[in-house]
């Protein structure tokens, strides 16, 4: 695999090694030696899996502590948006964002640690999301910041007019009246 820095600290975008020929194509898609020794130590303990349809945008959300998660992502079928915004406290990137196009001809997947809100908006006619996390869902420990908040400058690159949320993501605080609870 090939790690590719972003613009913020410890946000990675990873590209496997295709290998095609007449039959198709292989590649890993994970492997924890070869993780382990390029991102960091971490131990993945649930997978999960959207299926969503043009328009659908899931976000922006992260986990409190005690239960913060870091999270593996990759789109297997169909496009999305990806994005990736710090928020974490003291960082020099504090509410910036990474966007990523994560599609089934790509197989890129991005690295999301902790201390940061996580969302993807559907580019495709439908889209197949899959993610590791390294902690369990806990919803007593679930957060967000505001999907469409508008400080934060995220190109959605979905017509506001075909966006499809729900009424918990559109309700959570902007950034601007969040309070952390992540220190850089």
């Amino acid at each position: 695999m090939e790690l590719i820095k972003t613009a913020i600290d410890g946000l990675y975008i990873i590209e496997p090694r295709i290998f095609k020929d007449s039959r198709g194509y292989f590649f890993e898609s994970f492997s924890q030696r070869e993780f382990d020794e390029k991102v960091g130590k971490i131990t993945f303990v649930q997978d999960n899996e959207s299926k969503s349809s043009y328009g659908v945008m899931r976000g922006l959300h992260f986990q409190r502590p005690p239960f913060t998660q870091s999270k593996l992502v990759r789109c297997v079928q169909g496009a999305v948006l990806d994005v990736a915004v710090d928020i974490r406290k003291g960082s020099p990137t504090y509410g910036q964002h990474v966007a990523v196009e994560l599609t089934e001809e790509n197989h890129r997947q991005i690295f999301i640690p902790k201390g940061f809100a996580h969302g993807f908006a559907v580019l495709s006619e439908t889209a197949v999301f899959q993610y590791k996390c390294d902690e369990f869902y806990h919803p007593e420990t679930e957060g967000g910041i505001n999907i469409m908040d508008d400080c934060l400058d995220i190109d959605w690159r979905v017509p506001i007019n075909r966006a499809v949320l729900s009424e918990k993501d559109t309700k959570y605080h902007s950034l601007r009246d969040f309070c952390s609870p992540f220190v850089y």
